[in-house]
């Protein structure tokens, strides 16, 4: 296992303070940060996790989920042990709450890699790939040198300056959003909803691609209210922003009966009256998985599951019909 020292740290004596993300975890000798990623060293503070995976494949990127960039392409997926969060439903909780046995892939190993077997690129998900800041540091240049596409599918809670570091080299990002009450959500995830909405506004300001997921969790965040609070302000910002609304599933810590369908639709016509793409995941239903033109109402992209049917020239990026920006990167 190769460490590395952490760039973004504060010493306070017998503590040292992480400054990666805004948690700010004030570490002993030896002791390890809530994301179990960094640890001090002989009173240094050094990121354990460096190249070390958990979980690696050739995905959709519909999977990550991505609807408007490369649509039909496969994506090479890669992701550490651990997170920032801690999510009561947290849907990979074996591997972002727990530790699994992982492997080395330094950034030259994984650069390799990202544009193998048709591969589009690398994307940095399954867990929270911004814990894995040193190794994304690293890895993102190189993805880049062989001309692949990065990837990052996160909860968005980072710094301001490790932020800065990444945003050149992402390409697109899509951001679980889970929700805007400040109280509830620093309760259920131990994290700041202001952070996140700071981070989707600069990776928007630095013209990245984003779409936004927000997953429906039962008595969390099932009103309708919620739903039109999250859509409002996603459209402030930019009304063709991909929003995905997800199913939950009782998972980890949490016991509340999966989304029902009829809030799931309901929620999909919610956000509709807001965004022009609104999406449903982890859910068999007719309404939110193709793409729609949202002026003439021309189908543009046809899904099922994870495959995707494109019924327009992706490289315009326009609708076949009347022409109408349809926010597709290709």
């Amino acid at each position: 296992m190769r460490a590395v020292p952490v760039p973004y740290f504060s010493d306070r004596g017998e503590r040292i303070v992480c400054e990666v993300c805004p948690v700010h975890c004030a570490l002993r000798e030896g002791e390890e940060g809530v994301c179990r990623g960094r640890k001090v060293v002989n009173g240094v503070l050094v990121a354990t996790n460096y190249g070390q995976v958990v979980a690696e494949h050739i995905d959709p990127v519909e999977k990550k989920p991505l609807y408007h960039f490369f649509p039909g392409s496969t994506v090479y997926s890669v992701g550490p042990n651990g997170c920032n969060f801690h999510c009561r439903w947290c849907q990979n909780c074996e591997i972002s709450q727990g530790s699994v046995p992982t492997y080395s892939l330094l950034p030259d190993q994984l650069a390799e890699r990202a544009v193998q077997h048709s591969s589009i690129g690398m994307a940095y998900t399954y867990t929270e790939p911004l814990i894995w800041y040193e190794t994304l540091r690293d890895t993102m240049p190189l993805v880049h040198e062989v001309g692949g596409k990065n990837i990052i599918v996160s909860n968005g809670y980072i710094e301001e300056a490790p932020l800065q570091d990444l945003l050149r080299f992402i390409d697109a990002a899509n951001i679980d959003l889970k929700s805007l009450d400040r109280s509830r959500h620093m309760k259920q995830t131990g994290g700041d909803v202001a952070v996140v909405q700071h981070t989707i506004q600069q990776l928007l300001d630095a013209g990245i691609h984003l779409e936004i997921t927000h997953l429906l969790v039962t008595d969390f965040a099932d009103k309708a209210e919620s739903v039109d609070s999250i859509a409002s302000w996603i459209a402030s910002l930019d009304r063709r922003i991909p929003l995905h609304l997800s199913r939950y599933y009782p998972r980890h810590k949490a016991s509340s009966p999966a989304t029902s369908l009829e809030f799931l639709e309901q929620a999909w016509s919610i956000a509709s009256n807001h965004l022009d793409f609104v999406y449903i995941g982890n859910a068999n239903l007719k309404v939110g998985a193709d793409t729609v033109c949202p002026s003439c109402g021309e189908t543009a992209i046809r899904r099922s599951g994870y495959a995707a049917e494109i019924l327009f020239d992706p490289g315009a990026g326009c609708c076949p019909s009347c022409g109408a920006d349809l926010n597709v990167r290709t």
